[in-house]
């Protein structure tokens, strides 16, 4: 049963904090507050739709508050708090879409990707957030996008000043294939994708047994199955068909429950 949601219009009303628009500061406190309670109905409806507009009129054309600004405005504690790794995937990817990324931009994003995977990854139990499933597609499809756009930049070495390259030297395992091909691997095989969807093919019912605890999470199993994707992607991008075929043998594309 959905709680009830505060009237769409407050999520603009005037609250204030400093530089920031008072309307944005609204909107960032319900978005930390529907987060943390996980409330996916209103989470949904405030990626989808909140932050698209407010975006569209106050951040056309540069950054989202800085990261340490909104933990100050949402009043977090802990940098590394689910709510600030998802901010952040929000703000680097609206820096892509609108801006042009500095290269400290790229691994900074990159670093808060590998935390937003490791929460998942490393956790002993199923976490407790969900997340709709628009929002966990557009994740596995930027990480793939901000991989190409890296390997894209390393490759006009013309254009790249002696500080950059310093930095590219520095941190040379920033973006490695190996390391994006692992975490999409290991996404797939925390929830015992290929499993669920061999078994759905067979026209079995998924359980515990076949998914195993992780595999019965929405969250879960969407992300492994959007990293499948995003295998099949970066195997094509880099010109390695045969794997990009293998990895999804066992998808049924007309199976609407899974690909819906």
């Amino acid at each position: 049963q959905r709680n009830e949601a505060p009237p769409t219009q407050n999520y603009y009303q005037e609250t204030g904090s400093g530089d920031v628009a008072e309307p944005v500061v609204n909107f960032l406190k319900w978005f930390y507050h529907f987060i943390e309670r996980n409330e996916i109905y209103h989470v949904e409806n405030m990626y989808e739709d909140g932050f698209y507009k407010i975006s569209e009129f106050y951040y056309k054309d540069k950054m989202w508050p800085a990261p340490e600004k909104v933990q100050e405005i949402v009043e977090e504690k802990d940098e590394g708090s689910i709510f600030m790794i998802l901010y952040r995937e929000l703000y680097y990817r609206h820096i892509y879409a609108r801006l042009k990324p500095t290269l400290e931009h790229r691994f900074d994003s990159y670093s808060n990707y590998c935390e937003l995977f490791a929460y998942l990854l490393a956790a002993e139990e199923p976490v407790k957030i969900e997340l709709p499933n628009k929002w966990l597609w557009d994740i596995i499809d930027e990480f793939v996008y901000q991989f190409q756009s890296f390997q894209q930049f390393k490759s006009k070495a013309g254009k790249i000043n002696d500080e950059e390259k310093n930095m590219l030297r520095d941190e040379d395992q920033v973006w490695k294939v190996t390391a994006v091909l692992n975490i999409l691997i290991q996404l797939t095989e925390k929830c015992n994708l290929n499993d669920q969807l061999q078994a759905l093919e067979e026209g079995e019912v998924v359980t515990e047994e076949i998914a195993g605890e992780f595999g019965m999470k929405p969250i879960y199993t969407m992300t492994g199955f959007f990293s499948l994707v995003g295998l099949l992607r970066l195997y094509c991008l880099l010109g390695d068909y045969h794997m990009a075929l293998s990895c999804i043998e066992n998808v049924q594309f007309k199976d609407k429950d899974m690909m819906g």
